[in-house]
């Protein structure tokens, strides 16, 4: 279980990412973070890596106060948060195989690492993951030889290497298609099913969010304006979280069809509706 209480990131200028962010989320939920460009959505999950130092409050995982920690501490409790990025962070030069053993880097030590030389545990494992995501055939292909969809399955791949016990998803979607989108998303809701993964996903697409979240948080100007199911984001919880808008529910089906078609997810979705809708109000 993650528990956030109070976290608050200030940054020198005064200003405010988060203000007093308190979450708790259980094994085996899947949550997605939605709000605005500028909404703190990134530097929470940030913040829970340490990837960003909280000014203030507590995170814990487990019975782990992530706050307090630091040096091999902080490294050996990372391998417990599997991250999932917006831009896949593959090495390009490297295989598939190679890019998802990187998942246990933290683990093997310089030597082994550098020589490519991993416990056999972990490869027959990555053998496994890489079947799981649907990349059998591209174990010896270059990462840059990749499409989109099968950069961001080597990405969750490498991740779920790490045997971890939370998965912070940053953007996972924001190019890809949409029909590869809900596939991703599908793909990481079944994942945590199977292993009991708790996942924050930072996803501008609200559609995908409604889809496939157990569970949604809403963030405006660095605080939690809602939280709750997805069938409770009605038309007035949008305009809380993103402001004024004509908020049809034409647009946000729990089926995503209507938003998908619109627009590219990398598009925020009061932009997204204007621009299927011509602009008009």
């Amino acid at each position: 279980m993650l528990t956030l209480s109070q976290v608050t990131k200030r940054y020198p200028t005064g200003d405010r990412a988060l203000t007093d962010i308190d979450l708790t989320l259980p094994a085996g939920q899947v949550m997605a973070l939605i709000g605005p460009s500028g909404a703190g959505k990134s530097t929470l999950i940030r913040c829970v890596n340490r990837l960003v130092e909280p000014t203030s409050g507590s995170i814990r995982l487990g019975d782990t106060e992530l706050t307090r920690l630091s040096g091999r501490e902080l490294r050996r409790a990372r391998r417990a948060m599997g991250m999932i990025f917006q831009e896949y962070a593959l090495v390009d030069r490297l295989t598939v195989m190679e890019n998802v053993l990187s998942g246990r880097l933290g683990q093997v030590g310089f030597w082994r690492s550098f020589l490519r030389r991993y416990p056999a545990d972990a490869v027959t494992e990555a053998f496994r993951l890489l079947e799981r995501v649907g990349l059998p055939h591209a174990i010896d292909k270059r990462a840059d030889a990749l499409s989109g969809g099968q950069r961001q399955r080597v990405g969750i791949a490498r991740a779920l290497l790490q045997d971890p016990q939370l998965l912070l998803v940053d953007e996972p979607t924001a190019s890809l298609d949409p029909k590869t989108s809900r596939q991703i998303m599908r793909l990481i809701r079944e994942l945590c099913a199977e292993r009991e993964l708790g996942a924050i996903i930072n996803i501008h697409d609200v559609a995908l969010a409604r889809q496939f979240a157990d569970r949604i948080a809403g963030l405006r100007a660095g605080e939690i304006v809602f939280d709750g199911r997805p069938e409770a984001l009605d038309a007035e919880t949008l305009t809380t979280i993103y402001g004024e808008e004509n908020w049809g529910e034409e647009e946000w089906d729990t089926q995503g069809q209507a938003a998908d078609e619109a627009s590219s997810s990398s598009v925020e979705p009061a932009t997204r509706l204007s621009l299927a809708t011509g602009g008009a109000s």
